[in-house]
């Protein structure tokens, strides 16, 4: 079933690339000054769920729109898969506003960069999904088969940390916190996950029974 709206999937699709450029522009910037490499800045970059996952939006929706006609177009505008990427990219605004708006106070572009990742693309991606994607009856279980996102994120950030010595979290530090933590905090996360998930699979099913058949 083709998606509604295609001027908001455009309009979250533009501005998740946007974003992405931006800070990949800044991390890259400062890196360098740091007197790292450009190839350093991108290992930096490509640390963070934040920028994964809004990769994932901008990937999917960009394809579901303009390659729609092609595999992976139809499999990103499948609701189910739809619906795990409007999930985590949820999990990501969530993330940041409970835990780590407070960790730092970005200024100037940085500061534009870190609003358009953490809350427009979330913010705009959760309403796409409400808007655009068609209501669609899922499995109470969906939202485990989505949690394969953040944790095939977990298991990259412990051994990307294992390798690199630095973790781009502080809940998942295991050099500050040690395992036992850093995976208790990460199963806090996960059930945050499951119990998001679930409200999306919740208001799917209350859609659909609203749609007209």
């Amino acid at each position: 079933m083709p998606w509604r709206h295609p001027r908001l999937t455009l309009l979250v699709a533009v501005l998740a690339w946007f974003g992405l450029g931006l800070q990949l522009l800044l991390s890259l910037r400062l890196v360098v000054a740091q007197g790292g490499t450009p190839l350093g800045g991108l290992v930096v970059y490509l640390g963070y769920f934040t920028v994964l996952t809004n990769l994932l939006v901008a990937v999917s929706l960009s394809l579901a729109l303009w390659r729609s006609g092609s595999a992976a177009g139809r499999w990103f505008r499948r609701p189910g898969v739809a619906t795990a990427v409007a999930v985590n990219i949820a999990l990501v605004g969530l993330t940041y506003h409970l835990l780590l708006r407070h960790v730092w106070d970005p200024q100037g572009l940085q500061k534009l960069a870190d609003i358009t990742l953490h809350y427009a693309v979330p913010l705009l991606g959760v309403l796409h999904w409400w808007l655009a994607v068609p209501p669609a009856r899922m499995a109470w279980r969906a939202p485990l088969a989505w949690a394969a996102w953040p944790l095939a994120y977990l298991g990259y950030a412990l051994l990307r940390g294992l390798w690199l010595g630095t973790y781009p979290y502080p809940f998942i530090d295991v050099a500050t916190l040690g395992y036992p933590r850093t995976l208790l905090n990460a199963l806090g996360l996960l059930v945050v996950f499951l119990l998001v998930g679930l409200a999306f699979v919740a208001v799917g099913r209350g859609r659909l029974r609203r749609s007209p058949r």
